[in-house]
């Protein structure tokens, strides 16, 4: 049995681990032009907080896939290869001037090991006028470490990466070679797959040299402070629509005010990189099976796809690998029925 990732981010490289979990018994290769530090997933932060805005097709699949997710990162933590894998426990707050449903997040609450509401001393603990806020407990992923362990692990359990840019489905349709292909391409389904409802949402931060900070805090106008195993994070914005992957030098001083005005001991923190990435949005994500006719009229090709994302792509990525995985499994068993 032959199967195939196309796209090497955080959703390839988990989809293509959990491929090899579930199929032990099938080759597993990965296609991709970009890979590690020139995908979207290196630019993320790692924070696993999903938006309440973020939706599959159901909302009972939604909670599985945030469910799932967490006890995946969860489970790497606990391991002796946690801190080469990028991945450790991390506590934060939110703060809030504007409305006290912007701290509350309905689909982590009860999977993480706390979210609680704030108390009016820790409400003191950043210059502002906050009038709600939430603490919590959770992990963080940094894609810096994680997808270099990732792709050891993928290659050390037989698998098989090529550096190939995918144009067409068709032309993997014509080689026959797959027997079920997973798409993971991101922002590249625009193109791929004809989808006009994934929209980029540009997103820059600022990786700063700040260790003394050891806690997130997340603020209005999306403003967040992130600290990880290379540095802290500084974000950040979301530019609806918006294809330049160029840092902005306006974007870069509305960041740097807003967390230094939040976090004042980060002022003359010196800049490690500026990082800028497309988030591919589309609601709802789509994680689905697709059979594709080829042009020749030959056999069908067998695609599952696993997209759309947007800002929660390293936060959600093993959850909807688990499901894509059992879509896959769907239509093996559907296969060797004919």
């Amino acid at each position: 049995m032959h199967l195939c990732v196309v796209g090497a981010g955080v959703v390839g490289l988990t989809t293509g681990l959990e491929l090899q979990r579930q199929f032990r018994n099938a080759t597993v290769t990965i296609l991709a032009d970009r890979f590690e530090q020139d995908t979207c997933s290196d630019v993320a932060a790692g924070l696993f907080r999903p938006s309440t805005s973020f939706a599959g097709p159901t909302e009972e699949i939604t909670r599985k896939w945030i469910s799932d997710a967490y006890r995946y990162w969860d489970e790497i933590r606990k391991t002796a290869d946690a801190a080469e894998a990028g991945v450790a426990q991390l506590s934060g707050y939110i703060f809030s001037s504007i409305d006290p449903g912007i701290v509350r997040n309905h689909y982590i609450e009860q999977i993480v090991p706390v979210y609680r509401a704030a108390t009016e001393q820790e409400l003191t603990l950043c210059p502002g006028e906050w009038k709600y806020g939430s603490f919590f407990t959770t992990v963080l992923a940094e894609c810096r470490l994680f997808q270099p362990w990732a792709t050891k692990k993928f290659l050390a359990n037989g698998g098989r990466i090529l550096t190939q840019k995918v144009e067409s489905f068709q032309d993997l349709a014509s080689s026959s070679k797959y027997d079920v292909v997973v798409n993971c391409t991101g922002m590249g389904a625009k193109k791929l797959c004809s989808d006009y409802k994934l929209v980029p949402i540009r997103g820059q931060v600022i990786k700063v040299k700040a260790p003394w900070v050891k806690t997130a805090f997340y603020a209005d106008y999306d403003t967040y402070i992130i600290p990880g195993f290379q540095g802290v994070t500084l974000g950040g914005c979301r530019n609806f629509d918006s294809f330049n992957t160029l840092p902005c030098k306006y974007d870069s001083g509305a960041i740097r005010e807003r967390c230094e005005k939040l976090l004042p001991s980060l002022k003359g923190a010196p800049v490690i990189r500026e990082a800028v990435g497309l988030r591919p949005h589309r609601d709802p994500v789509r994680v689905e099976v697709e059979l594709m006719g080829s042009e020749s009229g030959g056999r069908k090709l067998k695609v599952v796809h696993n997209y759309g994302h947007g800002g929660y792509g390293v936060t959600t990525a093993p959850g909807t690998a688990i499901y894509a995985a059992q879509l896959v499994g769907d239509v093996l068993k559907s296969n060797s029925k004919l």
